[in-house]
């Protein structure tokens, strides 16, 4: 089996999976986009405006989604073999 081959058997990605993973992706970003939604100085946290304190905790929170988003796409892809890309033209090539 070629290497096209191989790509053209591998079923397909789980569609809800990669939607779930986009959403991940997206929700920090509208989050913070979204100014008015936190441009306040209340609730105060540690003498810290909120407008402050809520941008640095979407610091943290988009580190975890990108994280989560990332295992996610790994397991609604499937898998494909990896051969180092080497056909018989060019194994001869690299000896």
């Amino acid at each position: 089996m070629d290497h096209d081959e191989i790509h053209r058997t591998a079923p397909p990605a789980r569609t809800g999976l990669m939607v779930l993973a986009g959403i991940l992706v997206a929700a920090p970003i509208l989050a913070l986009v979204w100014v008015s939604s936190y441009a306040k100085d209340g609730p105060q946290l540690g003498g810290f405006p909120f407008f402050f304190w809520y941008q640095l905790l979407w610091v943290f929170l988009t580190s975890g989604c990108t994280y989560a988003a990332y295992r996610i796409v790994l397991a609604a892809r499937p898998h494909r073999p990896m051969d180092g890309g080497t056909t018989p033209e060019r194994e001869g090539a690299l000896r």
